[in-house]
């Protein structure tokens, strides 16, 4: 399995310049988020995150790409994570037989990875710093973007390490749920925010990534 190959140029979502500015109207600052909340009866499972989080009609995407836990044996270990870009798939494996599976977005085409990886950084509402690349193709993008609806890293990130280097690439949320099941990102995983918030809740800071 190749390693990871580091791209100073790659960004992580790409990012229209229509959806951007409609996007920035609505940035918020940032803050500090407190640990999970249970909430009340009746109450939403996320009123306790620091910005609004709409569950997406879930009828509107293929069965496949729902989270479901299943039965399936894959060779990772328990606490691992493998990505299938093919299928547009995310498992998390829960134990040796069983596994929660997402569905995702991928890299679209030129911009696709394969490799192995480490989870070394888990960030909620994370800031988002365009590359220089992205800045040249949309001038006038703010250096940082600041967490929140308009962010297009969404609700989480879970930042993918190589010999202790960062490798540019993420599995986060998005802002753009219409294009879970397709090629659209610049390399990075994308995942509906109420399934980052899940998987966050799930994987650990020193888990595998494997991506097929």
């Amino acid at each position: 399995m190749k390693t990871i190959p580091l791209a100073k140029s790659l960004s992580c979502s790409a990012i229209s310049r229509r959806s951007f500015i409609l996007g920035l109207l609505a940035v918020q600052g940032c803050g500090t988020v407190s640990g999970p909340v249970s909430p009340l009866p009746g109450e939403s499972p996320y009123s306790s995150e620091l910005f609004p989080v709409r569950p997406v009609n879930r009828g509107k995407f293929a069965k496949d790409l729902q989270p479901v836990t299943m039965a399936k044996r894959i060779d990772a270990s328990p606490g691992s994570v493998v990505i299938d870009p093919h299928n547009k798939h995310l498992y998390f494996i829960e134990s040796q037989g069983t596994v929660r599976r997402y569905g995702i977005a991928v890299g679209k085409t030129g911009y696709s990875w394969r490799g192995v990886a480490t989870i070394n950084r888990k960030v909620k509402w994370p800031a988002w710093y365009p590359t220089d690349d992205m800045h040249a193709e949309t001038p006038g993008l703010p250096k940082r973007i600041e967490p929140g609806p308009a962010n297009p890293l969404g609700a989480r990130a879970l930042y993918l390490f190589s010999d202790g280097r960062d490798t540019l690439y993420r599995i986060h949320g998005t802002n753009e749920p219409w294009t879970i099941g397709t090629e659209a990102s610049s390399g990075c995983i994308r995942m509906l925010n109420e399934d980052i918030i899940e998987l966050y809740e799930k994987v650990k800071v020193g888990a595998t990534v494997q991506v097929l």
